[in-house]
């Protein structure tokens, strides 16, 4: 009957203390999981939370373009997926340092019983809390829940770069699908203007230094365009790396890309960056985080609460019948820690201080180097549509005229072949020149993507296709 007595104290004791924490930690699993936020990562292409094992990812063909790719890389990117899991786990934190500390169980046995009036105690058991002193755990869960959303901007860090990286090598890898048709259609030309030097060689109206100096720029083209075939390999492995693909997996030449202007001058970009950031955002949070830790330092200066509960065991008397006769004591405890070693706590503070500051200065060196990326790459987002235009519009088609007509005039013998072949180096050189510009643009577009957080408006339509002029530019020429 005792032994029921102090199994059933027992477990009234346990069930008064857990059933609050079990509960509270359970609702926080369930909201937790379902919450908007939570779900809306789940669900976008970006997020590998609830992923399966073995997404479906976009497959890549001729036909694919950056979108495709850009989405392949939010599904199947490990570093991508190991930043969100950092994110969940950091959101981890905030049950476990609002709970309280778990509570203490203690099993008191008698080796000697002890002899009192009403019987002899042969064992006991108590339970006992500890209560933080007020609002301490509430400070806990707000430096764990800043230093969550922290790791969600870094996250956000993450994805912006891995998006970079993909359209920077996305657009890299476009500009050698150019020079290489470029230079191909170069080498027809160049043979082409050859096969004329050695007509004229034949028929006594040319001369023979003519046809070595087309051969030789022949060499010259070949050597080149084995170069950029062999570039393939590397900027492939570049791509391949982000979209989280063997090195060696094939990837098809890109699709064109267009020419797109955005609609913000310097001031509202800067103005996007200080707003939408996400490196910047991190940094506040960190900012916001040991704000709270000084307040929790602060918190040390006041004790602790320990209550107790204890249940003894206790025999009925040998002797007599006296009043309360077996009855088993129960009683109550409370203890405090003493707070008394302050240079402790002084230090503590001044640390909390220190990590604030070292906070607030971060985020203004971030702000200047994020300042000072921003206007170089607008610099050269202008600068490449600029080039574009030059280009597009004045020097490609300048010196495609110049090249018809040079090679006019040496059938005519009014020009050289030396003539004819810088002609062609100039044409070669401007249509190399445009395609870079418009690899310039887009990879600087992106650049200012990354930085200010989002996509930026365009301005109107998109343009014509980037290879609009280009068509000419590689066109084979014929006699």
């Amino acid at each position: 009957m005792k032994r029921f007595r102090i199994t059933t104290m027992s477990g009234m004791i346990i069930s008064l203390l857990m059933p609050g924490c079990a509960s509270e930690q359970n609702g926080y699993e369930l909201d937790h999981y379902n919450s908007p936020a939570i779900r809306s990562i789940a669900h976008s292409s970006i997020a590998a939370g609830n992923i399966p094992d073995t997404p479906r990812l976009p497959e890549l063909t001729e036909s694919s373009g950056l979108s495709d790719y850009l989405a392949y890389a939010a599904l199947n990117n490990a570093g991508l997926e190991a930043a969100f899991n950092r994110w969940k786990a950091a959101l981890e934190q905030v049950p476990q340092v609002k709970a309280l500390p778990d509570p203490r169980f203690t099993y008191l046995y008698y080796i000697q019983e002890v002899e009192t009036r009403v019987g002899p105690q042969r064992q006991g058991i108590g339970i006992a809390q500890v209560f933080p002193w007020f609002g301490k755990l509430s400070l806990r869960g707000d430096v764990a829940a800043e230093a969550a959303n922290a790791v969600r901007k870094r996250y956000d860090v993450v994805k912006l770069k891995l998006f970079f990286e993909v359209k920077d090598a996305y657009y890299e890898y476009y500009y050698l699908a150019k020079n290489v048709a470029v230079t191909k259609e170069n080498i027809n030309l160049v043979k082409h203007l050859e096969s004329v030097a050695r007509s004229r060689y034949k028929a006594s109206v040319g001369i023979h230094p003519d046809v070595i100096r087309a051969q030789v720029e022949i060499g010259k083209l070949e050597d080149r365009y084995q170069t950029l075939l062999d570039l393939r390999q590397p900027i492939v492995a570049r791509l391949n790396a982000a979209l989280n693909r063997p090195i060696e997996a094939d990837i098809p030449w890109p699709s064109e890309i267009n020419v797109q202007d955005v609609n913000l001058e310097d001031e509202d970009l800067l103005t996007e960056l200080m707003a939408e950031n996400p490196e910047l955002k991190a940094l506040d949070f960190e900012i916001d985080r040991n704000k709270h830790a000084i307040e929790l330092a602060k918190k040390d200066y006041y004790p602790n609460f320990n209550l107790g509960l204890n249940f003894i065991d206790t025999g009925s008397s040998p002797v007599g019948n006296p009043p309360d006769d077996g009855k088993d004591p129960v009683t109550a405890m409370i203890s405090i820690n003493l707070p008394l070693w302050r240079e402790k706590y002084d230090a503590g503070v001044r640390e909390a201080r220190a990590r604030y500051y070292a906070a607030r200065q971060d985020r203004t060196e971030k702000t200047n180097s994020l300042s000072s990326e921003l206007k170089l790459a607008s610099y050269r987002f202008r600068d490449a549509g600029r080039k574009i235009d030059l280009y597009g519009n004045a020097l490609l088609p300048k010196a495609r005229e110049s090249l018809k007509a040079t090679e006019t005039g040496y059938l005519a013998t009014t020009q050289t072949f030396t003539d004819l072949i810088d002609a062609q180096r100039i044409f070669l050189e401007f249509a190399l020149a445009y395609e870079r510009a418009l690899t310039d643009h887009a990879q600087s577009l992106a650049k200012l993507e990354m930085l200010v957080g989002r996509e930026i408006p365009r301005a109107g339509n998109e343009n014509e296709p980037a290879d609009a002029n280009n068509k000419e530019t590689v066109e084979t020429r014929e006699n």
